[in-house]
């Protein structure tokens, strides 16, 4: 994974003590799990199976005999240390189909075809050409039971430690889980943290480029992603490696040639996941790509609701949001059937086929001889715990390529260049400001602004005026330097605006825009925007110096009534009072007015007007408006067209000037006379 897998693991190494625990709790899970089938082994072999080991006559009754006809007899791994074999009666108890028989005599060779006809035990082998035959005793169940019956104690003991293991693996399997997982939680926590956080340091002009849907997307959906990488798919890989290579281990120790037969199924593995990865990153990256835009499609439908219904665009929208969808889900099922043909469907294919050529090559053969049934269940088991890592492994294929791809986003994203947020403060200004030769372009040499020079002293109300686009707002885009120009000089109280760091810089700036944007919570709280500088009492002087505070007291809660998302609940021109003494309750030393009494009726125009010839004292003030009535006692009015300063003044000045202020006033007057 390259760039991309450096860094989640070392999102991964900021838990790497929790995650250690866990890999160390795993580890003694697979070893506890693993004993399992040495166990059963001997269960098999030992207990179950070691009925057919040679058994010897013996005088009397001791420790694990069997008596059988009068006579006792003691299997020979029972045998005391010592003992000599070559002065006692061999016999032995071989099983034919599904009944035992008593051979009254050692056989040296036991395999091959079994047969019993009229008392008389054929064993034909095929491999050498001939066949033996002895007189054979059918035993009945109590008479088997006995041969059986010295073998339970260390069955039941066997099955115990059985199912210990079982339970101790279990329970370390139930730790790793826990710790793995809530490793996998912090880590998405902490990332989804730091892009949230670094989303919040990017510049304005980064999401004139990117929806906010997408944004989201990133935020949300893309580390939820990667989410399910720390928690499925690390954990299924980890597991899966760790078991493989404990089972391995396990399958040298039982029989190196099973194991060397089996080893191809690493390399298989390999080539399956390299070739799946090919084919699913293509279409993971459409995937993502299409779900942010149907996000982002989502977010601008339900934010454009009333335009969309006011102009009947609903079935517009619809077919639109229906193509982006059809290519998602064209895509999903493109994953769809790349799962569906590398699923554990084929996981199990292999394994079968890998069954049916050992049992064909190696119990066919004279193999069979060393290869006891013991083995050849502990070989299955081991083989058929191994193959549900494998399943596990190839069913997160999708998973981590859908993380991967997500995480490319995300890191995408975060290497965007941010700006440190400044810690500490800045005195309070006196607010002058000044523009010297100042030229900016959104694009390239596509100038807005052009040879810009403009000088506000303290106290000063600065009004910036002209048609749509002239560069109004993008001279105070500049001022809170939300945009840098490489041209040209800004400066607050002499000091060059790109020397302060932006947060400190805009800490004595307030701003009022055409459409305020409230945030849920209380009117209290977007006022002071939880600010502990803000008290209670500092809010309530500001909607009084607005003149707003007894039009909100009334409300149930008064100014703590609630706000919904955007301040739906309120009226255009009391959510601008809002955002009027949110900016006056910061006390800034600049003050900017973006067109801040467009939407406001005439009578809270002038209720804002009369708070504002108190409140611009020791204040400078930009005022951007269309309505030229407003700025009329304005110390500056600076006329804008096409991104250059054509005429300033106040306003007595400009109305005896007669150029393009004169003409906009007069065009305004005539059209609230015609009005009127």
């Amino acid at each position: 994974m390259g760039q991309t897998g450096k860094r989640l693991f070392q999102y991964a190494m900021q838990y790497k003590k929790t995650i250690a625990i866990a890999l160390i709790l795993l580890i003694l899970s697979i070893c506890a799990e693993l004993v399992g089938p040495f166990v059963a082994k001997r269960m098999i072999d030992q207990n179950i199976l070691g009925i057919e080991k040679t058994w010897y006559e013996v005088n009397e009754a001791a420790d694990y005999s069997v008596a059988y006809q009068g006579k006792h007899y003691v299997r020979e791994d029972r045998l005391e240390a010592g003992a000599d074999t070559a002065q006692l009666k061999a016999v032995r108890v071989l099983q034919v189909e599904r009944a035992y028989y008593f051979i009254d005599e050692n056989i040296s060779e036991a395999a091959g075809k079994r047969q019993v006809l009229d008392g008389m035990l054929t064993i034909t082998n095929t491999a050498a050409g001939e066949s033996k035959q002895y007189a054979a005793q059918k035993l009945n169940a109590s008479q088997l039971f006995q041969f059986y019956k010295p073998e339970f104690p260390e069955l039941l003991q066997l099955a115990g430690i059985y199912m210990a293991l079982l339970v101790v693996a279990a329970l370390f399997a139930y730790g790793q889980r826990i710790m793995l997982q809530t490793s996998a939680n912090r880590i998405v926590r902490k990332m989804r943290n730091d892009v949230y956080a670094h989303t919040q340091r990017l510049p304005i002009n980064y999401y004139d480029n990117l929806a906010a849907g997408q944004v989201v997307s990133r935020i949300t959906n893309d580390t939820e992603a990667i989410r399910e990488l720390y928690v499925g798919v690390l954990a299924n890989f980890f597991t899966g490696a760790l078991y493989m290579a404990a089972i391995f281990t396990a399958l040298f120790i039982l029989d190196y040639r099973l194991a060397l037969f089996s080893l191809p199924l690493i390399p298989i593995l390999i080539v399956w996941i390299i070739v799946y990865r090919k084919y699913a990153a293509s279409y993971n990256r459409v995937i993502r790509a299409k779900l942010s835009e149907i996000n982002a499609m989502i977010n601008e439908s339900i934010q454009g609701m009333p335009i969309i219904q006011a102009f009947r665009r609903q079935r517009k929208m619809t077919a639109e949001f229906e193509e982006i969808n059809e290519q998602y889900f064209k895509h999903q099922n493109k994953m769809l059937n790349l799962n569906s043909i590398t699923s554990h469907n084929l996981v199990n294919v292999v394994r079968n086929v890998l069954f049916l050529v050992v049992i064909w090559v190696f119990w066919g053969s004279s193999l069979s001889t060393v290869l006891t049934v013991g083995i050849l269940y502990a070989y299955i088991d081991y083989m058929n715990r191994m193959f549900a890592p494998i399943v596990g492994i190839v069913n997160q294929l999708s998973n981590l390529e859908t993380a991967r791809v997500s995480a490319e986003r995300v890191f995408k994203l975060m290497d965007e260049d941010g700006i440190e947020v400044a810690t500490g403060s800045l005195p309070r200004y006196k607010g002058e400001v000044k523009f010297e030769k100042v030229y900016f372009a959104y694009k390239d040499d596509e100038y807005v602004l052009k040879n810009i020079n403009l000088h506000a002293r303290q106290g000063e109300t600065v009004a910036l005026v002209g048609h749509t686009g002239s560069g109004k707002s993008s001279i105070m885009n500049l001022l809170f330097r939300f945009y840098d120009s490489p041209n040209g000089v800004i400066s607050v109280d002499g000091r060059d605006i790109r020397d302060i760091p932006k947060q400190l810089l805009r800490q004595h700036m307030g701003i009022v825009l055409q459409d305020p944007f409230l945030f849920t919570g209380t009117i209290a709280s977007n006022i002071s925007l939880d600010n502990p500088a803000i008290t209670h009492e500092m809010v309530v002087k500001a909607l009084k110096d607005v003149g707003a505070y007894e039009m909100f007291n009334q409300l149930p809660g008064g100014i703590d009534a609630p706000v919904l998302e955007k301040g739906s609940t309120f009226s255009a021109g009391q959510r601008q009072l809002i955002s009027f003494a949110r900016a006056l309750a910061y006390n800034p030393a600049i003050l900017i007015l973006d067109e801040a009494t467009a939407s406001i009726d005439t009578e809270t125009e002038a209720i804002i007007q009369s708070a504002l010839e108190v409140l611009k004292q020791g204040r400078t003030t930009f005022v951007i408006a269309h309505r030229l009535s407003t700025i009329r006692a304005a110390d500056q009015i600076l006329v804008l067209d096409r991104g250059a300063i054509v005429e300033r003044g106040n306003h007595e000045q400009l109305m005896e000037l007669q150029g393009k202020y004169y003409a906009m006033y007069q065009l305004q007057l005539g059209a609230a006379v015609q009005t009127a």
